[in-house]
This record gives C-alpha cells, structure tokens and sequence, in this order.
C-alpha cells in the first residue's frame, strides 16, 4: 500500500493514512487501498476494533492533519459523471467502516475537513484531539459535501446545525465538535492514540459477536419506525442468546469470574 499503514497488536488494527504531502487528502489511490484493507480486516478474527488516524506531515508533524479532506487536484477537472463515480467509490469503504463487524474508532489528531469529517462519521466513535478542527467547507468551493457529508452529519448533529455547518463552511474546533454531539470525547494531543487504544482494549475484551450484532442493529434499526427497530431487536437477543458467550458470559457473571468470550 502506498498511502496507508496497517498495525496489529492485541486484536486491535491501527490503520493510518499517510499521504504527507498532500495532508493526507483522500484521492482515487487512497479509497481503493482503503476498501482493500477493510475488506481484509473484516475477514480477519484476530482485530476486534480498527483505530483509523493520520500520519504525520512531511516534515514530521504527527499531529497536523487527520483528513484534510478530498484530493481537490484530483477533482479539479472532473465532469458531472467523473465526480458521481468518485462520490460512489468513497462510499464503498465509508459503508464498510460503518458496517463491518469490527467497531472502528476515528482517533482525530488535526484537520478533519470535508472527505476528513466524512470518513471520520463512517466510524463508530470519534476521538478527537484538542487541536482538531472539523468542517464541510464545500459550498465554498462550488460543490456539497459528496462523501456522504450532507447525510451522516445530520444524523449526528442534528438538521439545523449541519446546515449551518454546511451552509456557512465554518470550521469548528474539537470543543465545539463534542458540544454538539459530533465527537464522543476529547483529550490532549499527547494522550490520543493511548486514549483510543484503552477504549480499544476495552470494546475488544467484550462478547466480539454480540457487539457486531448490537453494532448491525443500531445501524439497521436508526431509520426503521420504533415498532418494527424494536422486533428486530428482539430477534436479534434471540439470536444472541444461541451462543456459547451467552451461556459463557451468564454462567461466569453467576460463578463470580472472568468469562471467556470467543464468539466472533
């Protein structure tokens, strides 16, 4: 791979994104090396939750850029086809971070700007760093947001703000992102990726099934009316309750010990 690296250690994938001169801009290149290493990690059993981040700039700056957003040298000449094509082939790995079943953390360590803010809204959970700014500044340019921004944005935060956002370009920074529900936590730059690895550790010594199965039915159940979400969900409990870690996990809670959970 030429723009991503790929760690492993203790069933939790660190997958970053390193295009330093170009701020780690997500061209064609970038979203098809992407697609392939989720496509790999999700068939693995041995990563549990997938920690997607930034690399470090060219001149050694780890804590610059997370995302700062499409490769605009790229689009600069795109026909009305040529930009629904790339809009498609983003989808494909944004789709796959948002559905696989491993749960993937954004750990935001700089400029989450347009395809940045939108690849960290494919994640489950976003940690950002207190020097992270996010923003959808399209319009400015003369297109929308077109990596699924328009959408995932207000379901996170919300019609009015993300119109707001949207509509004015402005950027905003980490504080503001968690006041408005758009990221789930913020720490010091320094304690980022430790901060993202405890939660890691922690979501992976869980029931691994059960949490894809809790994952799916969230996903699936969010745009379903209440009647319906809630039979899913129960069908989804009984299947649950089917599995080793059900009769694993209940019997250790009941035993007072520490359950061994291998269903994935």
């Amino acid at each position: 791979m030429n723009n991503l690296t790929l760690a492993v250690e203790n069933e939790i994938a660190v997958l970053t994104i390193t295009r330093p001169a170009a701020l780690n801009a997500l061209n064609s290149e970038t979203l098809d090396e992407l697609n392939e290493v989720l496509t790999e990690i999700e068939a693995r059993d041995d990563i549990k939750v997938v920690i997607l981040t930034g690399g470090a700039d060219k001149k050694g700056n780890e804590f610059k850029s997370f995302v700062a957003g499409a490769d605009i040298s790229e689009m600069v000449n795109f026909t009305a086809a040529q930009a629904r094509a790339f809009g498609m082939r983003a989808s494909v790995p944004f789709f796959k971070l948002m559905n696989m079943r491993q749960v993937t953390i954004a750990a935001v360590n700089g400029f989450a700007l347009g395809g940045g803010c939108e690849i960290s809204m494919a994640c489950d959970i976003r940690i950002a760093s207190d020097n992270a700014s996010f923003g959808q500044p399209e319009t400015g340019l003369g297109i929308i947001p077109g990596f699924g921004g328009t959408q995932r944005l207000a379901r996170l935060v919300g019609m009015g703000r993300a119109k707001e956002l949207i509509f004015t370009c402005d950027t905003i920074d980490a504080q503001e992102a968690y006041r408005i529900g758009l990221v789930n936590k913020v720490v010091p730059k320094e304690e980022l990726m430790s901060t993202a690895k405890e939660m890691a550790a922690k979501i992976a010594s869980k029931a691994s099934y059960a949490i894809a199965v809790a994952k799916a039915a969230i996903n699936n159940g969010y745009d379903m009316d209440i009647k319906n979400a809630v039979e899913m969900e129960a069908n989804l409990f009984g299947i649950t309750c089917s599995t080793h870690d059900k009769t694993e996990g209940m019997s250790a809670f009941l035993e007072r010990r520490k359950p061994d959970l291998t269903d994935f």
